[in-house]
Order: C-alpha cells, then structure tokens, then sequence
C-alpha cells in the first residue's frame, strides 16, 4: 500500500508535534528541576583553578 505525500507529511507533522509534547514534559517535570537550577545557578558559583608547577606549563626549546 503506497502512501501519497500529504499523508507522508501529515505523519511527520503528528511525529513533530508527539517530540515536541515529550520534551515540554521532559523540561517541566519535577524530577529535572533541581538539575535544571543547579545548571541555572553553576554560573554564579566560583571558579576553582586547578595551579601546576611552572616546569610543567613551560615549552622546551632546543637553541643551536
């Protein structure tokens, strides 16, 4: 049975529209919000710089 191209893009407009309702839900459940609000918040935190010794970050360089 062959499908005809208004019946091919109506199901992919139902399937657009089915991804779209899942994420909604997806971003608006309770379970992700404390995860979503510490993303929200990670901006506000400070940074921890991580320091080596200098001998390490220096680039050997052979002079003839």
């Amino acid at each position: 049975m062959m499908m005809d191209y208004g019946t091919l893009r109506g199901l992919i407009a139902l399937l657009i529209l089915a991804l779209f309702i899942v994420i909604v839900v997806w971003s608006y459940s309770k379970k992700r919000k404390s995860a979503f609000d510490d993303a929200a918040n990670s901006i506000f935190e400070e940074k921890v710089e991580i320091k080596h010794n200098d001998k390490n970050n220096k680039q050997e360089t052979n002079n003839v």
